[in-house]
């Protein structure tokens, strides 16, 4: 592909996103999808004041061009840009994946988005450790849970708990295997002026917690499901492609008499239809119901150019697959207030 060929598709990319540069409350959001927008080498995100630029080619030498072609585009049509990190998926070198700064000196550390502040850490992981594909959930997050209990399950770096907490939750529960990333939520938490209860940051193996909580007799009005589409310990195995049924009922014993799950598929593999399906097989017995299918934002989404998905994500617009459930219970038990 041509330099020129390149700069018409970020160009074009640009020019569809338009309106997220002049929204003040949203500092993230994705610059370029390749994967949709006729470059599968190359995505193109923004935090603040930072770009990241993720190299997807399986050889990453083959997508290099795509990459100088992509920081020379930018950072010549945004004088405000001050530092561009690289993230090389497939390189051998860890570092090299996690990212590194290739033009500035200083990234960015914090973002606003629909009034909350959150922490970020550009190179702590292979992501940017901000998820953009659920800005939609910590919206419907802030509006929905004032005075709700919460668990954020897989909590990661906590933006859906920060969000819950923005809200006014009455208490907001991290699960989160790695205490690197947990601290990153705390620090969002000051941000914000959010108290941090110790007891509600739980740091551990998933499969464990969540029978801790059991035995324990919590309840909450909303549980979040967001697992990675594959990971193993010697506690359990999460594969979103094979045993997403297992995690929901997991956490379905926690979850209050009209509470929430917020239940997100990320695996590429699992096509819409089939992640609807499995869904509708555990609403049978009555006690599970499909509230709203909540979509991916469009600049994640991107203009689509008649790119073939791996898999058909319809009846969602994306292959992050996030739906709301609303839970009854037997013994119409409610979450017991704070």
């Amino acid at each position: 592909m041509s330099t020129d060929r390149i700069e018409d598709l970020l160009e074009s990319a640009i020019s569809f996103r338009e309106a997220f540069f002049s929204d003040r409350h949203q500092e993230a959001f994705r610059l370029f999808n390749g994967f949709t927008e006729g470059c599968p080498e190359l995505v193109v995100d923004l935090y603040g004041k930072t770009i990241v630029i993720h190299n997807y080619a399986d050889k990453p030498e083959q997508g290099i061009s795509f990459v100088r072609d992509a920081q020379r585009f930018f950072t010549d049509r945004f004088e405000w840009i001050n530092a561009v990190v690289l993230k090389t998926r497939n390189s051998s070198d860890l570092q090299d994946r996690r990212g590194r700064v290739v033009h500035g000196n200083e990234c960015d550390n914090k973002i606003l988005e629909n009034g909350i502040r959150y922490t970020i850490e550009l190179t702590i992981n292979r992501d940017a450790s901000f998820y953009l594909d659920t800005r939609n959930v910590r919206s419907w997050a802030k509006q929905r849970l004032k005075d709700k209990s919460v668990l954020n399950t897989f909590a990661y770096t906590g933006s859906l708990g920060v969000a819950a907490a923005a809200a006014e939750a009455c208490r907001v529960v991290h699960l989160e295997l790695n205490r690197k990333f947990l601290n990153v939520a705390k620090t969002s938490y000051t941000l914000n002026g959010f108290e941090i209860k110790q007891a509600d940051f739980l740091v551990g193996d998933f499969w464990p917690l969540i029978n801790r909580l059991k035995v324990s007799g919590d309840l909450f009005d909303c549980v979040f499901l967001d697992p990675p589409s594959y990971s193993a310990t010697r506690k359990g195995v999460v594969d979103l492609a094979r045993g997403y049924t297992r995690l929901i009922n997991k956490v379905r014993p926690l979850i209050a008499d009209n509470g929430y799950l917020v239940a997100i598929n990320n695996a590429l593999f699992v096509s819409g239809a089939d992640y609807i399906r499995e869904i509708e097989a555990l609403c049978a017995d009555g006690y599970l119901t499909i509230e709203e299918l909540i979509p991916v934002p469009s600049d994640c989404v991107g203009r689509d150019r008649g790119a073939r998905p791996v898999t058909d994500p319809a009846p969602f617009n994306h292959s992050t697959k996030i739906a709301v459930l609303k839970v009854r219970r037997k013994d119409r038990a409610a979450a017991i207030p704070v």
